[in-house]
C-alpha cells in the first residue's frame, strides 16, 4: 500500500497536462509524502515495541529520510516558483528574439538571412539577392537548393562545392578538414521556386556569355514582371552579339502579350527577323487573341517570313545530315568497293568488319578508364583507330589466307562462305560481350556543336566524321596513285594475266588488298561508334547500303564510291519526311535498279583491257 500511494502521484505527474505541473501535482507529491511519513512513524512505532533497542537508531534514519524527502518537497514550492518565473522569463526572451524582426540592407545581410528558423525570411533574402544583382549569390542559391548550404557553429554559412567546401560570402575554399558542428539549412518549395526563378536572372550577369544566353531563353519560357526587368538591365549592358540577340528575341516574346498596342506592335515587328521555331508558335497565338488590326497584319507577315526563313534552315540541315549519312555510307563502302574491284569477291562479312572495328573502339575505351588516369580518357579514340585498323586488317588477311583464295572465281560459293563467316563473328562476338548494346562515349572534343538557327545544330561529332571519312578517302587515293602497292594492285584490278606475266605476286597483293579493305572497315565501325550504339547486328545494317553504293558508283572507282555515297545519302534524307525511312529505301533501291539498266557498269566504271573485254 506504501509502494501504491507513492507510485499514484508520480503517475498523475507524468500523465496530467503540463500546465497542471506547476500547482496541483507538487501539492499531491507534498501530500503523499507527508501521508507516507505518517505511515513510516506508525510502522517504526510499531517495531519500536519489539525492538527497543535499535528503534532509536531507526527511527532516526527514518527521520533523517523523511527529512530529506520532506524537505526538497517544501524546497520544491520555493524552487518550483523560481524556476517558473525563469522558464517564464526565458520564454518571452525567446519570442522576443523570434519576434525580432531580419534586417535585410546589404549582400552579406541578405546571405545570413538565409539560415533563419522563419520561411519568410527566406523568402524576403532570396528576393533581396534577385533584385541585388549580385552573381555571387547563384552559386549559394543552387547550393540552398541542393541541400549543400551548412551554417557553422559561429554562424557564417558555407557550401559543399563538388569535395571542396567554400565560404559562402567571397566563395573562396576552406582549407583543412571539414568542421564539425555544420547544420544544414533547408528549403521549402516556395523558396526553392523562387530561388529558380532568381537564380535565371542572376545567369544573365554570369561571366560567361552561354550561361547568359541559355538564361535569357529560358526567361522565356517561365516569363514574369521580375525577370523581364532583370533582362532589361542585362540587356542594357550587353555586348556579344549572339548573346544580345537571344536578350532582345526573348525580351520581344514577353512585350507581345503587353497591354500597350504600340508594344506588342514593336515587339511583333522586332520577331519577324528570328529563325527560332517557337517564336513562330507564339506569333500564332498571339495572333488569336489579338484585336488590334495593325498588330494582327504585322504578326501575319512576321509568321510568312519566319516560315520561309526556316524553309532555307531545313534544306540546310537536310544538306549537313545527308553529307553525314553519305560519309557513313562512304566509310562502309569504301573497303567492299577496293575488295570487289580488285579480287571480284562478294565478300558478305564485310558488315561484321565494321561491327568489329566498333568494338574494338569500346574494348580501348574500357582499357583507358581502367587502366590510366581519367584526363586521358578524351585521347581513346586517337588510339581506336589504328588498332581497330590492324586487328580488322589481320583478321581480313586471314579469312582471304585461309578461305576466300580457294574461291576465286565462283562468286556464288564466295558469297555463300562469306555469309557463313559472318554468322560465325556475330555469334562470337554476342559470346564474349553479350547480346546487349554497349556505349562508346564522345570525346569531349567531339561532344556538343554550333546552333546555326531555325533548330538546326551542326553537331561536332558528325562533322569530325565527315571530315575524317574525306582524310581516308585522300589518303587511300594517295595510296593506290604514288606507292608501288597501289600500282600492283591496279594492274591486277585491270588485268590480272598480264600483272602476273610481270612478275605481279597477285596472290600477296590479293591478300594485302583484302586486308586494306577490312582495316578501312574496321575504321569505319570506329566512326560509326560515336553517333550511336555498338551490337552484334551493326554491320547487317549497312552492308545493303554498301553493296548499293558500290555498284551504283562503279565498281572499284572511288570517285565513283564518293559520288555514290554522296549521292545516296542526300537522296535518303529529303525522301524522309515524305515517305519515311523505310519506303525511301525503297525508293532509293528501284532508282538504282533503273540506273543500272541504263549504266550496268555504274557512274565511274574503271578502264583496263580486261575489264572492257
Amino acid at each position: 500500500m506504501k509502494l501504491l500511494r507513492l507510485v499514484l502521484p508520480l503517475a498523475a505527474l507524468l500523465v496530467a497536462p503540463p500546465g497542471l505541473v506547476r500547482a496541483e501535482n507538487q501539492a499531491a507529491v507534498q501530500v503523499a509524502a507527508e501521508s507516507s511519513d505518517q505511515s513510516d512513524q506508525t510502522d517504526q512505532s510499531d517495531q519500536s515495541a519489539a525492538q527497543p533497542s535499535d528503534n532509536t537508531d531507526a527511527f532516526s534514519q527514518g527521520s533523517a529520510v523523511n527529512g530529506d524527502e520532506q524537505q526538497p518537497a517544501g524546497a520544491a514550492e520555493g524552487g518550483a516558483t523560481d524556476e517558473n518565473a525563469g522558464t517564464a522569463e526565458s520564454t518571452e526572451a525567446a519570442g522576443a528574439e523570434a519576434a525580432k524582426p531580419v534586417v535585410i540592407s546589404d549582400f552579406a545581410s541578405a546571405v545570413a538571412a538565409l539560415s533563419s528558423e522563419s520561411y519568410d525570411d527566406k523568402l524576403k533574402a532570396v528576393q533581396f539577392l534577385g533584385g541585388l544583382g549580385d552573381a555571387r549569390a547563384a552559386p549559394i542559391l543552387q547550393a540552398l537548393t541542393e541541400d549543400r548550404l551548412y551554417a557553422a557553429a559561429d554562424g557564417a554559412l558555407v557550401y559543399v562545392d563538388g569535395q571542396k567546401l567554400r565560404a559562402a560570402l567571397d566563395g573562396k575554399e576552406i582549407p583543412g578538414p571539414k568542421p564539425a558542428g555544420l547544420n544544414l539549412i533547408s528549403a521549402n518549395n516556395r523558396v526553392r521556386g523562387l530561388i529558380q526563378g532568381v537564380l535565371g536572372q542572376l545567369r544573365l550577369l554570369d561571366p560567361d556569355a552561354s550561361v547568359r544566353r541559355r538564361a535569357a531563353e529560358a526567361i522565356a519560357d517561365q516569363p514574369t514582371a521580375e525577370s523581364a526587368a532583370a533582362l532589361a538591365r542585362a540587356l542594357a549592358k550587353e555586348t556579344e552579339p549572339a548573346t544580345r540577340a537571344a536578350m532582345l528575341t526573348t525580351l520581344a516574346r514577353l512585350q507581345v502579350q503587353d497591354a500597350d498596342p504600340a508594344k506588342r506592335l514593336a515587339a511583333v515587328r522586332s520577331l519577324a527577323d528570328s529563325t527560332d521555331p517557337t517564336v513562330a508558335g507564339v506569333l500564332r497565338h498571339q495572333l488569336e487573341v489579338e484585336k488590334d488590326a495593325a498588330v494582327r497584319a504585322a504578326a501575319e507577315a512576321a509568321i510568312k517570313s519566319i516560315q520561309s526563313r526556316l524553309l532555307w534552315y531545313d534544306i540546310g540541315a537536310d544538306l549537313f545530315e545527308g553529307l553525314s549519312l553519305g560519309s557513313i555510307l562512304l566509310l562502309a563502302a569504301i573497303g567492299l568497293a577496293i575488295t570487289f574491284g580488285v579480287m571480284g569477291v562478294i565478300n558478305m562479312a564485310h558488315g561484321e568488319m565494321i561491327m568489329l572495328g566498333a568494338y574494338t573502339a569500346f574494348v580501348v575505351q574500357q582499357l583507358f578508364r581502367a587502366l590510366l588516369p581519367p584526363g586521358w580518357i578524351d585521347a581513346y579514340l586517337v588510339v581506336a583507330l589504328p588498332v581497330a585498323f590492324l586487328v580488322t586488317a589481320l583478321i581480313g588477311i586471314g579469312l582471304e589466307r585461309g578461305v576466300i583464295r580457294f574461291l576465286y572465281g565462283r562468286p556464288l560459293e564466295t558469297l555463300l562462305a562469306t555469309w557463313g563467316i559472318s554468322l560465325i563473328l556475330q555469334q562470337a562476338v554476342r559470346s564474349i560481350f553479350g547480346p546487349d548494346n554497349q556505349a562508346v562515349s564522345n570525346p569531349s572534343w567531339m561532344t556538343g556543336g554550333v546552333p546555326l538557327g531555325g533548330g538546326f545544330t551542326l553537331t561536332w561529332n558528325r562533322l569530325g566524321i565527315i571530315i575524317f571519312c574525306l582524310a581516308v578517302l585522300g589518303g587511300l587515293a594517295a595510296l593506290l596513285r604514288y606507292s608501288a602497292f597501289g600500282l600492283h594492285m591496279r594492274a591486277v584490278a585491270q588485268n590480272r594475266p598480264m600483272a602476273a606475266a610481270m612478275g605481279i605476286r597477285t596472290g600477296r597483293v590479293d591478300a594485302y588488298t583484302f586486308g586494306l579493305g577490312s582495316g578501312i572497315a574496321g575504321v569505319a565501325g570506329v566512326a560509326l561508334s560515336q553517333i550511336g550504339n555498338v551490337s552484334p547486328n551493326l554491320g547487317q545494317i549497312y552492308i545493303v547500303d554498301s553493296f548499293m553504293v558500290v555498284v551504283f558508283g562503279g565498281v572499284g572507282s572511288l570517285w565513283g564510291t564518293l559520288m555514290g555515297a554522296a549521292s545516296l545519302g542526300i537522296i535518303n534524307k529529303f525522301l524522309e519526311p515524305f515517305s519515311g525511312a523505310i519506303l525511301g529505301k525503297i525508293f532509293v533501291l528501284v532508282f538504282i535498279i533503273l540506273f543500272i539498266q541504263r549504266r550496268p557498269r555504274g557512274l565511274f566504271a574503271l578502264k583496263g583491257r580486261a575489264l572492257e573485254g
